[in-house]
């Protein structure tokens, strides 16, 4: 129920975000219809064609891409059409002739019917072309049905958000529809108001079609929105996935927030024997939840190797469970690969099934769990940062099942260089941004994406948008290049800039190069690039590219791979 509230409340502050720009257009267009018969029934199927094309997308797969193009096609059409009906009168008496036929119940001012239902179709396609400025109430309903499963309570979610957005719409077209009915009297602009919202409509399906809309969110992002919803979680204690970093007091009462699950379910155990729950009895266990490619995850690393050398004689059991965020990271290989390269002193549970993930109700990567002596969790931490309270949890409950009072010791920081190195914040300009179709974003080539192969120029990204040059085939969740010689440009602020990215089915590795503002990097390369730009992608796994060494300063990232066949799956930051 607190959740349904938020999503409510975050759909209501949808009208802060310059993501609802193009949708408002459509709706004004209705501000000269009844309310019950107009607005009414348009809201009803934008919020409709909302939850159910989130929906998809929280499912999951390639029907998210068919329907995603049938159903842009379509409203493009419909919106279209009625666009032309209100520029031109005689436009609309030839689209409705063949319409009259069918009765009174089809408009005789419109290309559509003139009652709830068409205003229900034309809502409908208006929904299908809104982008919902997806913030940290709606990923974490997205992110629930995906690793869950969709479900009735996440129909209600979406339900719940696409109503708070449809009640400030409403608000937005009744003020519109009072201006229009104050003015129209005195200054007689009756035809030309009419005729104003017919060429705003054909502007904004223009902007959408062309990409124009994406580039100018990138340029003006809904930093204001976002920050609302995170107050809004705070305010009604949901923790965001993917949490920054942030310290706060040590916290000295560690309330029992459940049990620790039976880690019997994982699909493998690697670099150390299978654990119990049964077996652990007595220890103090620390769960790292963690995906291989997850540069948040990758960052608490090494104070999870600091706590399993510095407590294990004390008591302390370190085990890491690994759920995989995108296909590759199914293949044993790949996490073993992953455990060795970053020197994981612990086993790990694969977790392919998500069976523990559910077990501890967890929906975050990373996530942290602290478990006392006798099974139960007493503290949890999701996202990175919290590691004084962590740590002072761990400290805690090792004296705890030793009978002894806890010293007030300081707490420690170990080293972290390269790219398990603590983000910049203060001056992170650029979020995760994923290149595949089921959830890519602010996509700049000129050409917009379809499936297939198809050959893309780069165009001009605005900052955080990204586009495409030479022959690629936009897939679901990653993005192949088709033919040698393609390009990925990203226009970003942070210090670091990553890449999760692997080669092709065969395996061979591919040849990269690097270039920040059209030139080498120099000594703003990244772990994985020299300061030529050169570099290689051998494995499927994250790569650092970018590592600025002085001031941070927006900045054109591009990467030329010289082989076809590479998979480029998401940008990260720090």
């Amino acid at each position: 129920m607190t959740l349904a509230l938020a999503a409510y409340l975050a759909g209501v502050l949808t009208i802060l975000s310059p993501c609802i720009v193009p949708v408002l257009p459509f709706v004004l267009a209705q501000g000269g219809r009844p309310f019950r018969a107009g607005t009414l029934p348009f809201l009803v199927g934008l919020g409709a064609a909302f939850v159910a094309a989130a929906g998809l997308a929280a499912v999951g797969g390639a029907a998210v891409a068919r329907f995603g193009t049938a159903g842009r096609v379509l409203a493009f059409g419909l919106l279209a059409l009625f666009a032309i009906s209100l520029l031109s009168r005689r436009a609309a008496a030839w689209l409705h002739r063949p319409l009259v036929r069918l009765g009174e119940v089809l408009s005789r001012r419109a290309a559509v019917p003139d009652g709830a239902l068409g205003s229900i179709g034309l809502g409908a396609a208006t929904g299908l072309l809104w982008t919902p400025c997806a913030g940290p109430i709606l990923g974490l309903v997205l992110t629930g049905a995906a690793l869950n499963g969709p479900g009735w309570q996440t129909t209600a979610l979406l339900a719940a958000y696409a109503s708070g957005a449809a009640t400030t719409l409403a608000v937005a077209a009744r003020l519109g529809t009072a201006l229009a009915a104050r003015f129209r009297p005195h200054l007689g602009l009756g035809e030309g108001l009419r005729r104003i919202a017919g060429a705003a409509l054909l502007a904004g399906l223009g902007a959408i079609a062309l990409g124009v809309d994406a580039e100018w969110l990138a340029r003006y992002p809904g930093a204001g929105t976002v920050a609302a919803e995170d107050a809004l979680l705070a305010a009604l204690r949901i923790e965001p996935a993917r949490a920054d970093p942030a310290e706060g007091p040590t916290r000295r009462a560690w309330p029992v927030e459940g049990r620790l699950p039976s880690l019997s379910d994982a699909t493998d155990w690697l670099n150390g024997a299978p654990q119990t729950v049964e077996g652990l009895r007595g220890r103090v266990v620390l769960v790292h939840v963690w995906t291989s490619s997850c540069i948040n995850c990758i960052r608490t690393l090494p104070y999870l190797r600091d706590w399993a050398e510095r407590y294990r004689a004390q008591g302390l059991a370190v085990i890491g469970v690994h759920a995989p965020e995108f296909a590759f990271e199914h293949d044993v290989g790949t996490v073993a690969a992953a455990i060795r390269r970053f020197a994981l002193p612990y086993p790990v549970a694969v977790d392919n099934g998500f069976r523990i993930w559910r077990g501890l109700r967890n929906a975050y990567w990373p996530a942290l769990y602290v478990v006392d002596a006798d099974g139960r969790i007493r503290h949890h931490q999701y996202g990175e940062g919290g590691y004084d309270r962590s740590e002072a949890a761990i400290r805690d409950l090792l004296a705890e099942a030793a009978g002894r009072r806890a010293a007030d010791e300081p707490v420690t920081r170990p080293r972290a260089a390269g790219i398990e190195a603590a983000p910049d914040l203060a001056h992170l300009g650029s979020a995760e941004t994923y290149l595949g179709s089921d959830k890519t974003e602010n996509f700049a080539s000129p050409e917009g994406i379809s499936s297939g192969p198809r050959t893309y120029t780069a165009g001009r990204p605005g900052l955080n948008a990204w586009s495409l040059f030479g022959t690629w085939a936009v897939e679901p969740e990653y993005t192949r290049l088709a033919a040698p010689d393609g390009s990925v440009t990203y226009r970003f602020r942070a210090r670091d800039l990553h890449l999760v990215a692997g080669p092709g089915p065969d395996g061979r590795p591919v040849g990269f190069e690097v270039t920040l503002d059209g030139a080498p990097p120099g000594a703003d390369h990244g772990v994985d690039a020299g300061p030529d730009g050169a570099g290689t992608v051998s494995t499927t796994r994250l790569y650092q590219l970018v590592r600025q060494s002085g001031p941070v300063r927006e900045r054109s990232f591009a990467i030329r791979f010289h082989r076809p066949g590479v998979r480029v799956y998401a940008f990260t930051f720090g």
